[in-house]
């Protein structure tokens, strides 16, 4: 069996967003360490980006390598340089990101006539559905990759039973049917449903767009996290592999420093600030790398961090990161009143390095999945700020579900630039960092376990034998089936 998986080709095409580019690559690597050969299609800036991971791979003797495409911003009008949804200016604009990313097809066909090997199958993201053309032309399968967890792909199907003529308001609560748990939203919480197609059409984020057919769906979650719930959606779509957390992969200190971009800071200086604190003392917050935060809304979370008297790194990513800001972190003083308490980063710093650390005792996040798995796998519990997509669905999950985090008390979405209507106070993020960081509460001290439990489970989902792992041998049996 050995030397016929060496034969194999995976080929991955990742929406060009970190929020699919980062987990198809480490999903890229735990393929590699199978013996498989993996190419990932990708962008000339998108391959500078992500050069550190692939070569620190190619180290370890990983057969894998990025191929990068001419990405057409000029075609569609974009920006030179715009090969990444976190690097548009404006949300407005990624009409014509999605319409430069269905233009990769032809390009694609090309590059799979001239690839040696050949490919074997197709793993991409669910917003590129033009790869089932690609693999029907060339025979082989494909597999959907999902980047969302299956309790938001469960809720967002049974959205479909909600008659939502009936609700009164975006304020009014409501059940959601046929799901293992009592969990409500409000309309104001909800996703939009549409891609976008056209010129004037503003771009709405969505969790799960409309579906092609594919050999089988791969979730980037583990079996024991959420079984009811991939029961459920396994019972309306067939076959579904949780193949996950794959950021688990990462375990030396190269690979998680340099997962995902290049940090703004100096490694050495956060670590050594982070080993001068108490264990489970200090809280990290960091919202994304898409989430636009207006000034008024970081000045609430940096008096809130302020007032919570809690030691914390939080990070103000590059887009936020304004001369106004900046007057009023230094002149207006915030920096010099927290002084070695608070660690401030501008730009980007490596999530599961800081997470994983012993002194990490709360994470304040958007709840992006992504984020979401990576504070599930360091075992801290979580303070819940969703913004947009599928994160209203990730906080139910989190704080109703899986009994491991504090709602922080947000009303409804965030627009891409920021601005809400729902400003989050100072005081509500407070009260938050304190409930969680409360060691002497009994409420807390459950919450924290419980948190350190899943950790343990998402481990040995990973490890040999373990389901994950055990989804992965199925998954490469299944392509070679389809290959004899």
């Amino acid at each position: 069996m050995a030397s016929k998986i060496e034969q194999l080709h995976f080929l991955l095409v990742p929406l060009m967003s970190q929020s699919h580019i980062i987990p198809l690559t480490d999903f890229a690597k735990l393929l590699a360490r199978r013996g498989v050969f993996v190419s990932i299609v990708t962008t000339p800036l998108n391959a500078i980006r992500y050069k550190g991971v692939i070569e620190h791979a190619k180290a370890q003797d990983l057969k894998i390598q990025m191929i990068p495409i001419k990405f057409p911003c000029q075609e569609v009008g974009l920006p030179e340089g715009c090969e990444n949804l976190d690097a548009l200016d404006s949300m407005g604009l990624a009409w014509k990101f999605f319409r430069a990313c269905d233009m990769l097809q032809a390009p694609l066909e090309k590059l799979m006539e001239e690839l040696e090997p050949k490919p074997s199958c197709i793993v991409s993201s669910i917003p590129i559905p033009w790869t089932e053309k690609v693999c029907r032309k060339f025979k082989i399968p494909r597999y959907n990759f999902e980047t969302v967890s299956c309790f938001t792909l469960l809720c967002a199907r049974n959205l479909s039973q909600v008659d939502q003529e009936s609700i009164l308001s975006d304020t009014e609560p409501f059940l959601l049917p046929d799901i293992p748990h009592k969990i409500e939203f409000t309309r104001a919480q909800l996703p939009t449903h549409r891609r976008p197609t056209g010129g004037s059409e503003e771009y709405e984020d969505q969790p799960i767009p409309a579906k092609v057919p594919a050999r089988a769906t791969l979730v980037n979650s583990f079996e024991e996290l959420e079984p009811g719930y991939l029961d459920g959606y396994r019972k309306k779509e067939g076959k579904v592999w949780c193949i996950g957390p794959v950021s688990l992969c990462n375990k030396e200190l190269p690979e998680r420093s340099a997962r995902g971009n290049k940090a703004s800071i100096d490694e050495h200086y956060y670590l050594t600030w982070l080993e001068s604190k108490k264990p489970k003392s200090v809280i990290f917050a960091c919202f994304g790398s898409m989430c636009r935060i207006s000034f008024r809304q970081l000045k609430e979370i940096g008096s809130g961090l302020e007032a919570s008297n809690s030691p914390f790194i939080w990070i103000i990513r590059k887009q936020d990161y304004t001369a106004q800001v900046e007057e009023w972190l230094t002149e207006e003083g915030l920096e010099a009143r927290v002084g070695k308490r608070g660690l401030i980063i501008r730009g980007w710093a490596p999530q599961i390095l800081i997470l994983s650390h012993p002194s990490v005792g709360g994470f304040l996040t958007h709840c992006g999945w992504n984020s979401t798995l990576e504070g599930i796998c360091a075992g801290v519990p979580m303070i819940t700020w969703p913004m947009f997509a599928e994160q209203f669905f990730n906080e139910k999950l989190i704080v109703n579900v899986l009994g491991i985090g504090v709602a922080i008390g947000v009303e409804g979405r965030m627009s891409f630039n920021g601005e809400t209507e729902h400003l989050v106070r100072w005081d509500q993020v407070k009260r938050a960092v304190e409930k969680v960081m409360d060691v002497g509460s009994e409420e807390s001290r459950t919450r924290r376990k419980r948190a350190e439990e899943l950790a343990k489970m998402a481990s040995n989902a990973v490890e040999e034998g373990g389901s994950s792992d055990m989804n992965f041998t199925m998954l490469i049996q299944d392509v070679l089936d389809q290959l004899q």
